[in-house]
């Protein structure tokens, strides 16, 4: 029996998704979110989230934003499910960057973020000259955690998972596969391994079909 390694704690439809295929599985969660206080106008006009912990951060406030610009259609559909207004979307933040950059170079963002978040957004936004407020709204807790076993998939959904993960584990098994969740993620793995699989969309769903096509 194959084993797999999540590196977040999966809902049971996902732990299904894996069972059901006869894999074994040990699922934990590799960072922890904490929110964080924050400040800004109780209305915005254009808001950037790269995640749907910034979307969540908002959801606890009484702040009302009127136009949203997202990362991932997990983030897009928590901002509608909530009835806010999306206008763009992107699967990954340097492509959203971009679409910004060509198209609302006459507006001013709030850029809704954790602490640890990546520079693509940021600075496409300085060189385009676009106005923007930075707004941190939680930040990101590793929780590692040592395994002795050896795993044939590992499942990754972050760069701070990645990061969490080997801070204890300091390498992998040549036979062991990285899925991660993204080109971001994957980026981060590819300082650990070689052996590394990306998932098709950015969804936890993805990363686990992925997982099963390959080392069924």
């Amino acid at each position: 029996m194959k084993s797999i390694l999540s590196t977040r704690n999966l809902k049971p439809y996902q732990r299904d998704l894996l069972l059901g295929q006869g894999f074994s599985l040990v699922d934990y969660d590799a960072i922890e979110i904490q929110f964080i206080d924050f400040k800004m106008p109780s209305e915005i006009e254009n808001g950037i989230f790269t995640s749907q912990n910034g979307v969540n951060a908002i959801l606890k406030t009484d702040y009302s934003i009127n136009n949203c610009f997202c990362v991932g259609q997990k983030t897009k559909a928590l901002l509608e499910g909530n009835s806010l207004k999306v206008i763009e979307t992107a699967n990954y933040g340097a492509d959203l960057a971009q679409i910004i950059a060509n198209k609302y170079k006459e507006r001013t963002f709030y850029f809704f973020c954790g602490e640890q978040r990546r520079d693509e957004i940021p600075d496409t936004l300085k060189t385009s000259n676009i106005e923007f407020i930075e707004v941190n709204t939680y930040k990101t807790i590793l929780k590692p955690r040592r395994y002795e076993q050896k795993w044939d998939g590992i499942l990754f959904y972050s760069p701070s998972g990645v990061e969490s993960y080997f801070t204890l584990n300091k390498t992998v098994d040549s036979t062991t596969t990285l899925f991660c969740i993204g080109e971001t993620t994957a980026n981060a793995a590819k300082k650990h391994s070689d052996n590394i699989v990306v998932s098709t969309t950015t969804s936890v769903e993805s990363v686990i079909k992925k997982a099963v096509e390959t080392l069924k």
